[in-house]
């Protein structure tokens, strides 16, 4: 077997862009395949590849929060079925506890044995491939499965751990039906799941397509060489960008009186950095709880961005650095805490934390704005954009989803046709950006009006805490929710919230705005 000890710089820039390409090929794939909205229209999903190890090794430019759990996942599936691994295997998981978000992200994971020169098929998986879709509904007591007030995870829908969707090229649809509708609450729309399902498994055949391509032409000995030597690559302008970085703190409060406590500690002489979350608040008997993992991939979604060099985000970025999570805290809860908004909502906020830590940037809207309506018969959810933060040398941004997600709004019109909602407006939100030197982005003000009777749920944040601006910055204002009935009376809600709607009656989101930074009050012109 030849070893390759050295990347060919030319080559490590080919595999690199390769193994990107190969998850862009996976997500629209998936994208052209599903069934729900949320992954056609919204692209609430993403796509990745595996070393054999289950760690990442490149991902598509997704969902942040997605792709720096996944990798737990995967990992989670090697520790329980490894030896159980077969070819044509594809297992379902969205464990919160090991690798999952919040239940309505559902992973689909297929092992990779590819033949390799002798038509054989390798006798362990050389890779894995996964992608993550959130589910329009995945059960749980509300619909959309974003539940405001969930205190377990029961609440927040079915539960898949390891689960095998596909036995040896066998799609187990009787079995994933059953636990779909076998459940305390559950699944409103299990023929979507389904459908949504399939298309995740085609996505991942893609990738699986793609890899034995890549394979047959350059080697398993040299796709195998350069998927560490990429991982090293962005393990070292991980390295280089956290020698720029000094000590910091941040205290960050939410509405719901939780706290994130972080210290972020630069050791310069082998260039690593330790993030302690020691002093966060306990574990909540509400939904705020983010599993371990995703407090992992808010802080792996950080530093990538303090990188200039093009790299995947993949393990090697995690490398040099120690995360520091308190057992039984909100940034890492044990079963059977409620965790649907710790995914959303926490993961913005921890991004906050460690940028006000960092000294980098002011706090952006601090909220994915979670907006769920539905019934028996539709469901449905998505995430409202928002002002975001300013820096050093920026103005924040108008209207813009922020940090940890990355999904679209979907068209009115596809709106409008598969529901029976009219969007009303959707404008800007003048002067909710906070003044500095370097001001703060604009929210939004978005109207739904109701057509029939639905059930509606806002989880969101920074309705009573303003996003903190930095540097003697101005806060954003504090975003808003509320609902005007029919009859001309309004209800002003809480940052989370369920309630009936009435034909004629209509759901009002005033999102936040981002910090400023700096002081001075004349914002920089346009």
């Amino acid at each position: 077997m030849h070893t390759i000890s050295q990347p060919d710089p030319v080559r490590l820039e080919i595999f690199k862009n390769l193994y990107q390409f190969n998850a862009e090929q996976m997500g629209i794939v998936l994208q052209n395949t599903a069934a729900s909205v949320n992954i056609k229209e919204r692209l609430d999903f993403s796509c990745a590849i595996f070393d054999s190890s289950g760690l990442l090794v490149a991902n598509a430019p997704h969902i942040p929060v997605h792709l720096g759990s996944m990798s737990e996942s995967v990992r989670s599936l090697i520790n329980d079925k490894g030896d159980t691994l077969k070819p044509g295997n594809v297992y379902l998981s969205n464990n919160p506890y090991n690798g999952g978000t919040h239940l309505p992200d559902v992973t689909a994971i297929t092992p990779v044995f590819l033949e390799s020169g002798e038509n054989t098929a390798s006798p362990t998986p050389l890779f894995f491939v996964a992608s993550r879709g959130h589910q329009a509904d995945i059960g749980g007591i509300s619909p959309g499965s974003m539940p405001p007030h969930s205190t377990t995870v029961e609440e927040e829908g079915i539960l898949f751990d390891n689960f095998l969707l596909v036995e040896q090229g066998d799609f187990r649809e009787i079995q994933v039906r059953r636990l779909l509708l076998n459940h305390r609450y559950p699944a409103r729309n299990p023929d979507q799941n389904i459908a949504d399902f399939k298309a995740q498994i085609a996505a991942n055949e893609k990738g699986v397509l793609e890899l034995q391509k890549m394979v047959d032409q350059y080697g398993l000995d040299t796709v195998q060489a350069y998927m560490k030597f990429v991982q090293d690559n962005a393990e070292e302008s991980v390295r280089k960008a956290i020698a720029h970085l000094r000590n910091g703190s941040f205290i960050y409060n939410l509405d719901n009186k939780a706290q994130i406590q972080v210290e972020v500690t630069i050791h310069e002489e082998n260039r690593s950095a330790t993030i302690d979350f020691t002093g966060t608040s306990a574990q909540l008997n509400s939904n705020f709880n983010a599993p371990k993992a995703v407090t992992q991939a808010a802080v792996l979604y950080v530093f990538r961005t303090l990188v200039n060099d093009s790299i995947p985000l993949n393990a090697g970025c995690l490398k040099p650095l120690e995360i520091i999570v308190p057992e039984d805290c909100m940034l890492n809860p044990t079963y059977p805490a409620a965790v649907v908004a710790g995914n959303v909502e926490t993961s913005q906020a921890i991004v906050d934390a460690l940028y006000g830590a960092l000294g980098v940037m002011a706090g952006s809207q601090g909220t994915m704005n979670n907006f769920t309506f539905g019934n028996q018969q539709y469901q449905y959810y998505e995430t409202i954009c928002g002002g975001s933060g300013a820096g050093v040398d920026f103005d924040g941004t108008d209207a813009v989803q922020t940090h940890m997600t990355n999904s679209r709004l979907t068209d009115p019109e596809v709106l409008e046709s598969r529901y029976p909602v009219q969007v009303e407006s959707f404008c800007l939100r003048p002067d909710s950006g906070g003044k500095g030197k370097h001001s703060g982005g604009n929210g939004v003000i978005r109207r739904i009006k109701f057509l029939e009777p639905m059930t509606a749920n806002i989880l969101s944040g920074h309705r009573l805490i303003p996003p903190l601006g930095l540097d003697g910055g101005e806060s954003g204002v504090v975003g808003r929710n509320w609902i005007q009935r029919r009859n001309g009376i309004q209800e002003d809600l809480d940052s989370t919230a369920t309630v009936e709607m009435e034909p004629g009656d209509v759901f009002v989101i005033e999102t936040p705005g981002g910090g400023g930074f700096g002081s001075g009050s004349i914002p920089n012109s346009l």
